[in-house]
């Protein structure tokens, strides 16, 4: 290597260590209800929260517990629970061998589904009592729905023309091990759900990152929702960081889509069997797609929901660790008439948004919230890194409420939470 390579290799590593120099901490609790803190921040996190109602006004979330301090405890799900709104919560349950997984309830009876945490085998679990006991997913005919390495989020079951769904993806069988493969499940809505007999898997699609001229070939974590016409979608965060020597405006039919703002839209037949995606038209602009979000139709306003990231700094930089992918200090309340615009109506909540969020530099995150209607409120559960080890590994599960979430506009912005601007 000459002279002049060597000075540029060092210059870069100078300026990557000085861009991830660990931020202050933040004075105070963090913002809302603490459902779960970790007891070493440095070493067991917390992630992947979901929520749902049960008909008695029970609130119920769940979340999965991880890190390298976490022992035999690292990848369980617990199942928390409050009687008061929110105010306080109570653990119902812990499960062993669970993550990445959503509550939801079915014809009386509630549900847990997901993967393993030790294979990543597709798996679900039901409860007839609450949260408090669960199904043991064994087999085929006890929850055990597909043998392989597969991914998910807490994000929506929605049943809708007699079938229940659900978005999942496959890993990729080599390398890059993130390249997954998308698919939606689903299965007759008077079905035995633990039966794996009774749900129908969708063909795969891998996504390919020439669509975008990106970093990584990356789709994950997606929303299955009910379309406008009727049809099924499942609504896929995109990682749209570009590639090296690519344009920064996006190519083809995306062009004219702000990086970062762009997510895929795939169609599923009523069948359950066939997934579709066209990159000639199939890329919608979204709001928050560079992090996990969860999408609701609301038929009050005949709109569809979202709290979601808010990247404030989009073009803040090129190279990787100053990607405006890394950002997750803000969350917006976002809605949209048919799924492909979308405008942001408030934010929830704010941290130093100005600033440009780095991978190491941060130690304050909001990400992957989950939520649901209740009334004219939204409440909602954040994966929260709060004075954590960085911003993406999350120290705090906290409960939110967002009031008249229908009436909210940019004025009714909260401010900063901890001094930040």
């Amino acid at each position: 290597m000459n002279l002049r390579s060597t000075l540029t290799v060092f210059l870069g590593f100078a300026l990557a260590a000085a861009h991830m120099v660990a931020a202050p901490a933040v004075s105070g609790p963090p913002p809302g209800v603490v459902i779960t803190a970790s007891p070493d921040s440095a070493k067991i996190f917390v992630s992947s929260p979901t929520i749902t109602i049960l008909p008695d006004g029970t609130y119920l979330v769940g979340h999965d517990y991880g890190g390298p301090g976490a022992g035999p405890r690292r990848g369980n799900t617990f199942i928390m629970g409050s009687r008061d709104r929110g105010a306080t919560w109570v653990k119902l349950a812990e499960l062993p061998d669970q993550k990445w997984s959503t509550l939801f309830l079915h014809r009386a009876a509630l549900y847990l589904i997901g993967t393993s945490a030790k294979a990543s085998h597709m798996i679900v679990r039901r409860s007839s009592d609450g949260g408090r006991t669960w199904s043991d997913p064994v087999d085929a005919q006890h929850g055990l729905l597909g043998v392989g390495k597969y991914h998910c989020g807490p994000t929506p079951v929605v049943v809708h023309g007699g079938r229940v769904w659900r978005a999942f993806e496959h890993y990729a069988p080599s390398a890059p091990e993130r390249a997954f493969r998308a698919f939606v499940m689903s299965a007759p809505e008077d079905a035995d759900l633990l039966d794996a007999r009774n749900w129908t898997r969708t063909n795969e699609i891998a996504f390919d990152k020439q669509w975008l001229n990106t970093r990584n070939a990356e789709w994950l974590e997606g929303n299955i929702v009910v379309a406008p016409g009727g049809g099924i979608v499942n609504v896929l965060r995109v990682e749209s960081h570009l590639a090296a020597g690519a344009d920064w405006e996006l190519p083809g039919a995306a062009r004219g889509i702000p990086r970062f703002e762009v997510a895929a839209m795939a169609r599923i037949s009523a069948d359950g069997r066939t997934f579709a995606f066209d990159p000639a038209k199939d890329f919608v602009h979204f709001i928050g797609s560079e992090s996990k979000f969860t999408i609701r139709f609301d038929p009050v306003s005949k709109r569809y929901w979202s709290l979601a990231n808010k990247i404030t700094n989009l073009r803040s930089g090129a190279e990787w660790v100053r990607s405006p992918h890394h950002q997750r200090n803000v969350i917006a309340l976002t809605s949209s008439a048919d799924l492909r615009e979308w405008r942001e109506e408030s934010r929830v909540l704010r941290y130093d948004e100005g600033s440009v969020v780095v991978k190491e530099g941060s130690r304050v995150g909001f990400q992957y919230l989950d939520w649901q209607f209740d009334g004219d409120d939204l409440i909602a559960v954040c994966r929260m890194a709060w004075n954590g080890a960085n911003y993406h590994d999350a120290n705090t599960i906290t409960f939110h409420r967002v009031r008249g979430f229908r009436s909210l506009t940019m004025a009714d912005s909260p401010p900063a939470v901890a001094g930040g601007r």
